[in-house]
């Protein structure tokens, strides 16, 4: 497994390990067979797992505080762990939520954190999403102190804006952007991703694998339970489906080419787009935790490159990504 760094110290696997659908979102999942998936991903070489506060409720970040405490000291000290703070959830099953950025809340949060993670200091904390209404600058602020303290190793922000990027930027080093990336997710490409080369920031996408689709393993949406997040989500209706697979067909010859599967191609081109780029694709699968690590050493072309980025001026994708209440603060 390749090397990258995530702004200007923070070195991690090329491929990361998105641990939310294992605590919720993607229909059930079984703590035992979760710490097994866990298992396989630190297997590949991949050394960064992505979780937060929020996911399951705390869930996510005890199940993984479980399975680090499984670890021989020496393994256990190759592993980053990434997680957040920023959205604030009720204590109910409901999908509401609030965006709340104040330093004694952050606080807070990252003292929940470190107890459930049983860990000393968290390597990357990221602000999940901010609240337009805040201060970044107090937000910023407040990580920066947390930061000296050594509860917090390096910062990152979530789904913000250029101009945010930049304003926090000038606080305290931004090890990380965290943001939603992907074929048929691009809108980073005018604004934010050229201000993150410039400032030298780590880019990690989440649902890089455009939440399973662009694996081509799910074609309709009978696929999905009512669990899951995607049976109710616009860009998998039956209708948008149909239609957003013409990508698919697209890359599909790539995938011949490359003897490689379709979500292979779909990281591997994201991780040309830029030397500090790190995906995080999430499964409950180990077969496909392993296959994901895999698109790391694939290597594109720079004319096929090319291509793929040509496909967002003749293919549209229909479907927003979110509801209302799940774009709350994206690109604040």
């Amino acid at each position: 497994m390749q090397i990258r760094t995530l702004g200007r110290e923070l070195s991690v696997s090329a491929m990361g390990f998105g641990a939310m659908g294992l605590s919720e979102f993607y229909g059930e999942a079984k703590d035992a067979h979760s710490l097994e998936v866990l298992k396989t991903v630190i297997d590949t070489g991949v050394n960064m797992i992505d979780t937060a506060n929020v996911y399951g409720r705390g869930h996510n970040e005890r199940l993984i505080g479980h399975f680090l405490a499984t670890l021989k000291s020496a393994q256990r000290e190759q592993i980053k762990i990434a997680t957040k703070c920023g959205i604030d959830r009720p204590a109910d099953a409901t999908y509401e939520r609030s965006i709340n950025n104040q330093p004694d809340y952050i606080r807070q949060c990252c003292h929940e954190s470190l107890q459930r993670l049983g860990v000393e200091r968290i390597d990357l904390y990221y602000l999940h999403r901010v609240n337009p209404d805040a201060s970044i600058e107090e937000s910023m602020s407040c990580l920066s102190e947390l930061v000296k303290e050594g509860k917090i190793a390096h910062v990152g922000l979530c789904e913000v804006s250029a101009t945010t990027l930049e304003k926090a930027h000038r606080v305290h080093p931004v090890a990380a952007l965290q943001t939603e990336y992907s074929l048929w997710t691009r809108d980073i490409e005018q604004d934010i991703l050229p201000m993150a080369v410039k400032l030298g920031i780590g880019v990690v996408p989440y649902s890089p694998l455009g939440r399973g689709f662009l694996t081509g393993k799910y074609l309709n949406n009978s696929h999905f339970s009512e669990g899951d997040f995607r049976k109710n989500n616009a860009r998998f209706s039956d209708e948008n489906m149909k239609y957003n697979t013409r990508i698919l067909d697209v890359i599909q010859p790539l995938a011949e080419k490359y003897h490689c599967t379709l979500g292979q191609i779909a990281l591997a081109w994201l991780l040309a787009q830029y030397d500090q780029i790190v995906p995080i694709p999430g499964t409950k699968n180990s077969q496909y935790a392993v296959e994901n690590a895999g698109a790391a050493d694939i290597r594109l072309s720079p004319e096929d490159v090319a291509f793929i980025n040509a496909l967002k001026n003749s293919i549209e994708i229909k479907g927003e990504r979110y509801s209302l209440e799940g774009m709350k603060g994206v690109n604040a």
